[in-house]
């Protein structure tokens, strides 16, 4: 589906419940990926070099929590091309790196419905704030995090 295609996807503000949870994603972790985000972006020891990062508190190579949240995005939007878009967001709250993610982790993205707020300012429009969970395979969660979408109000 193509960006144009997404734009005129959107999942209307009224179709959200709180409590709505929704399951997706499998996002297998590489190695050169760790290792070339952090050397882009995060270059700590820990991101990029084996021996010295199994002497960190992480005990092996770790992807960055920015390329955690990254990978996070990537779920986000694979599924919004799936389900419908939104209008974007005023951001997060609540970031919390909980684990480790290792190379050779499947990450998903669990997304509770915590809150639904109509805009005071623009009837047009309303917040749907999120609580997200991801995961790797063995269900620990790996990071979380509070977000809020914008979405077109129908009503």
């Amino acid at each position: 589906m193509n960006s144009a295609t997404r734009a005129q996807n959107l999942i209307p503000y009224e179709s959200f419940e709180v409590g709505q949870v929704v399951t997706f994603g499998a996002y297998k972790v590489t190695e050169a990926e760790i290792i070339e985000f952090a050397s882009k972006y995060d270059p700590q020891f820990f991101h990029l070099d084996h021996e010295a990062a199994k002497k960190s508190l992480f005990g092996g190579l770790c992807a960055s929590g920015w390329h955690t949240c990254a990978m996070t995005m990537s779920m986000l939007v694979e599924n919004m091309a799936r389900t419908g878009g939104s209008l974007g967001s005023p951001g997060v709250d609540d970031l919390r790196w909980k684990k480790p993610v290792y190379p050779g982790d499947v990450l998903s993205v669990t997304m509770e419905v915590e809150e639904l707020i109509p805009s005071k300012n623009r009837p047009q429009i309303g917040i749907v704030a999120s609580r997200v969970t991801v995961r790797n395979q063995s269900g620990d969660a790996v990071m979380t995090f509070l977000s809020k979408g914008i979405f077109p109000r129908t009503a």
